[in-house]
């Protein structure tokens, strides 16, 4: 399980919360300091967070936020997971890419953005990847309507 008390010494104002279920363990993040936070994860010799394996969002509808980014890291090294959350804005979900940081986001970005409307600011090419361009909604948001929408 990783300890992330040097995450919190360093990040005090920034981690809203710690949650441990079942061995893995997420951190909920306040988004103002999303990137210092994701820069230190990867540097620091005692986390190591190298890999982005996955990024995706979770839309809670009725709830405030409505919108949570999940980042999924793995440090190799010391052979730790973690796991990101970033509440966002209601009404115009974004964060900041993280493309610099982890690479591999550029493809994950795209897909949270497709599929659940996220926009990550200053991404190199936020457009759509799986569905056509003239879509004009995301299906795994709650409102997605099942009929009419993205057709010609």
């Amino acid at each position: 399980m990783t300890d992330v008390t040097k995450l919190k010494s360093a990040f005090p104002d920034v981690v809203v919360n710690v949650e441990e279920y079942r061995g893995d363990v997420t951190v909920i993040l306040k988004q103002e300091a999303f990137l210092p936070v994701c820069t230190f994860l990867r540097d620091d010799p005692d986390y190591s967070f190298r890999f982005l394996a996955d990024v995706t969002a979770v839309d809670y509808k009725d709830k405030t936020p409505r919108f949570v980014v999940v980042y999924h890291l793995l440090s190799h090294e010391h052979n730790q997971r973690l796991r990101l959350k970033v509440p966002l804005d209601d009404m115009n979900p974004e964060i900041e890419t993280v493309v610099n940081i982890w690479p591999t986001a550029n493809w994950h970005e795209r897909e949270t953005y497709d599929l659940m409307g996220v926009k990550f600011l200053n991404h190199p090419d936020l457009r759509r990847i799986l569905l056509p361009y003239h879509w004009d909604c995301h299906p795994l948001r709650k409102d997605y309507p099942l009929e009419g929408k993205g057709e010609e």
